[in-house]
């Protein structure tokens, strides 16, 4: 990333630049090993980097896989009882099955919350043979045209649109005019989770509370209506930097309606949610979104 970082940089002739790197939950992966250090080594040309935004984002997998279930149990998705016997059960380190009952709680929960979506609790679970997402064996090509209808592009189900991404652009004309050099990318998928990498860094706490100690302001956001990284998980781990609140848990606006909740932490760590919002917040909220960090990159209070 700082390699590209540099490269890009360099083919710009502007004297003034402002770049805005806008990671979504899985980049801060490559943030926390660049591009800090080559900023401090005075790496030319100089970046005058101010801070970096991220949105649901997956950060610490003791705050995170355990939130989902207290999450479920405050939007009502499971009952007073099953949390209470989740909680009996499985104790505090609610993300391992570590016993028989614990084991017998996660199958009652996941039985109940088996046709709910996940990226956005209030959104319909569809199924798709191809949504832009599969990394199986049967490419794109083997879905013929007529396999998606009107109706089908038009229907309530997100995942629709999800597909015809992945036909615009795999389609050969498109990839003439976007530059894609033939043979490249065989075939381009909207989340490839067939690419092959290893997982090795499991919290990335402490690279929040060492930027952000450096001076880096930081925006972080999450929809509220999202269970796979849910907005309690991301407030949990804020709170374990030890950072002083600000300006208290408020209501913030957009179009004159309230758009979300947010709070402001010494070190200038901005945390805020986004009514209605999935797990990528500004698909489902997108002036909602735009209104929150427009007035975040101005300066101004969201």
């Amino acid at each position: 990333l700082w390699d590209a970082i540099q490269h890009i940089s360099t083919q710009i002739t502007l004297k003034a630049l402002t770049l805005v790197l806008n990671p979504q939950w899985c980049a801060l992966n490559y943030l926390s090993r660049a591009p800090f250090p080559g900023i401090e080594m005075g790496d030319k040309p100089l970046l005058n980097l101010k801070g970096y935004i991220i949105g649901n984002p997956l950060t610490d997998r003791k705050f995170d896989l355990p939130a989902r279930v207290p999450y479920a149990h405050r939007m009502g998705l499971i009952s007073d009882e099953q949390y209470e016997t989740y909680r009996e059960s499985c104790g505090a380190d609610t993300s391992m099955n570590r016993n028989i009952q614990c084991k017998n709680c996660h199958d009652a929960i996941d039985k109940c919350l088996k046709g709910i979506n996940i990226h956005h609790i209030l959104e319909p679970e569809c199924s798709s043979e191809y949504n832009g997402n599969s990394d199986s064996g049967r490419t794109l090509f083997d879905y013929g045209g007529a396999e998606l209808g009107l109706s089908d592009i038009s229907s309530e189900c997100r995942e629709k649109g999800y597909s015809m991404s992945g036909i615009w652009a795999n389609n050969r004309s498109v990839r003439e005019a976007l530059g894609v050099h033939k043979g490249t990318v065989p075939l381009w998928l909207r989340c490839n989770h067939g690419t092959p990498y290893t997982t090795d860094i499991r919290s990335i706490v402490e690279f929040h509370r060492s930027v952000t100690s450096r001076g880096y302001r930081s925006l972080i956001y999450s929809g509220d209506h999202d269970m796979t990284v849910p907005f309690i998980s991301t407030q949990a781990w804020i709170r374990s930097l030890g950072f002083a609140v600000v300006d208290e848990w408020r209501p913030w606006y957009a179009t004159g309606q309230v758009a979300g909740f947010t709070t402001l932490y010494a070190n200038n760590l901005t945390f805020a949610t986004v009514k209605g919002g999935g797990h990528t917040a500004p698909e489902y909220m997108p002036k909602e979104c735009l209104a929150m960090v427009d007035r975040w990159l101005s300066g101004r209070p969201v």
